[in-house]
């Protein structure tokens, strides 16, 4: 059997899982958080031409907030489409 080599967070994940730091959550709990997430599914390609220093500094934003540009992005237009 192949050997899987984990990452740091994911051999924390592993060791808090086997020291029993997570607990079940309820059916209706775990449909609630699905839902979430396949509300914030991605499923439409968008592209659009935007001025040079705008998107630097979209860029510059997103880098500062430690998330992709392009998810900086997704969730300024998620947060306008509401």
């Amino acid at each position: 059997m192949k050997s899987i080599k984990l990452t740091d967070q994911e051999r924390k994940i592993e060791m808090d899982l086997l020291d029993g730091k997570y607990q079940a959550i309820s059916d209706d709990e775990f449909q609630e958080i699905a839902d979430a997430i396949n509300k914030r599914k991605k499923d439409a390609v968008l592209n659009i031409r935007v001025n040079k220093q705008d998107l630097e500094n979209i860029k510059k934003k997103a880098e500062k907030l430690g998330v992709r540009y392009q998810t900086f992005l997704a969730e300024i237009i998620h947060k306008i489409a509401l």
